[in-house]
């Protein structure tokens, strides 16, 4: 039971914050491609399976990346008791468990055509080496977005078998949402950060981090607007827009307390709740 509870720890399952923010640009994807007047088993079907990849990546993600920051963790006070820094799980135990994970998203990925099998195999190197980008640059966000939301290129081409400009779009814009949220997170470390001499956005523009969420997020707007404008969704969708819009500038920016962890946190996890305002968005704009 001890291993099992670590086990848990160490893939952060009782946070389901990290694979829903994974989940939600494939279930974004899914939905702007499918043909809801067709059968809908298979929409249904695809949202498991990428649900299934979320959790699995995102869980062996954690372990690599504890791995290569466990002496980092141990210095910040927030990681210092994870399984690997606290040294309760061991570095092979834990690389095991990695591989593992890793042999099931494999099982689960062979079950979507031959294009997205080598998409999702191309971008995994730069999955893994995202934990060495915060040592060399301070736009770690910024590889976090590419990997994060590139779930979304890979719902639209398991339907569709082709690659097109609007899912694109998207995704780019999708990765300055990420640049945002992961910035606002970033501030509950950036003091033990600097001591480190970790990098990250949070650190970069922590004399002005309002400026820079706003123009992230008015990016990850406008990609939204131009995808409605594409897929030539009704005006519904857009007076709809207004909800994520004010979710994104107004609580997550203009209410931001950077200084407080606390507030950090909760503006961080609220994009959660974001993920399914605009999914509902995007179902607004197929079905009415």
């Amino acid at each position: 039971m001890n291993q099992i509870n670590l086990f848990i720890e160490l893939t952060r399952l009782k946070r389901p914050i990290g694979f829903m923010l994974l989940f939600w640009p494939c279930l974004w994807g899914l939905t702007i491609v499918y043909d809801f007047n067709s059968d809908l088993f298979n929409y249904f079907f695809y949202s498991v399976l990428f649900l299934l990849g979320s959790i699995l990546m995102r869980s062996a993600g954690c372990i690599v990346n504890d791995i290569a920051d466990k002496n980092f963790d141990k210095k910040v006070e927030r990681t210092k008791n994870r399984p690997i820094a606290s040294g309760k799980v061991s570095i092979k135990l834990a690389s095991s468990y990695a591989i593992f994970l890793c042999g099931i998203a494999f099982l689960v990925l062979i079950n979507f055509n031959n294009f997205t099998i080598l998409m999702a195999l191309v971008s995994m190197p730069l999955a893994f080496t995202y934990p060495l980008m915060k040592r060399i640059t301070y736009w770690p966000q910024l590889f976090l977005g590419i990997t994060f939301n590139y779930g979304l290129i890979l719902a639209w081409i398991s339907i569709s078998n082709q690659i097109s400009i609007i899912p694109i779009i998207f995704y780019l814009g999708a990765i300055f949402w990420t640049l945002g949220y992961d910035t606002i997170y970033g501030f509950q470390d950036i003091k033990d950060d600097e001591i480190i001499g970790v990098k990250s956005t949070s650190i970069k523009f922590k004399n002005d981090p309002k400026k820079f969420l706003f123009i992230s997020y008015c990016i990850f707007i406008c990609s939204l607007l131009l995808v409605g404008k594409l897929m030539d969704f009704k005006m519904y969708y857009f007076l709809f827009m207004i909800i994520p819009i004010l979710h994104l500038l107004v609580f997550q920016v203009k209410k931001l307390n950077p200084d407080s962890s606390i507030d950090c946190l909760v503006k961080f996890k609220s994009n959660n709740l974001l993920g399914s305002i605009i999914l509902i968005n995007i179902l607004v704009g197929k079905l009415i």
